[in-house]
């Protein structure tokens, strides 16, 4: 773990690096995530969302990597394409 500038706090193992910052919106105070990969997705979420994560436990927010850009294609959705 390490800090960046503006507050930045960079996260990162042998598998996936981020940047997370708090980013104030129109809608009030986010804390944005930031993937430092190839695909460099970003997520904000407001306190509600951060509540409700720790609600679940870790096996439920990691079902989320089994699929983690979205359910697999079937056959029939190739054939609509």
């Amino acid at each position: 773990m390490s800090t960046g500038g503006d507050g930045e706090l960079i996260i990162a193992n042998e598998f996936a690096s981020v940047v997370v910052r708090k980013v104030a919106t129109r809608n009030g105070e986010r804390l944005e995530i930031r993937s430092l990969g190839d695909d460099a997705h970003v997520i904000r979420l407001d306190a509600l969302a951060l509540q409700a994560l720790t609600w679940s436990d870790p096996l439920t927010v990691g079902r989320g990597l089994e699929t983690p850009l979205g359910p697999e294609k079937t056959a029939a959705d190739k054939e609509t394409d």
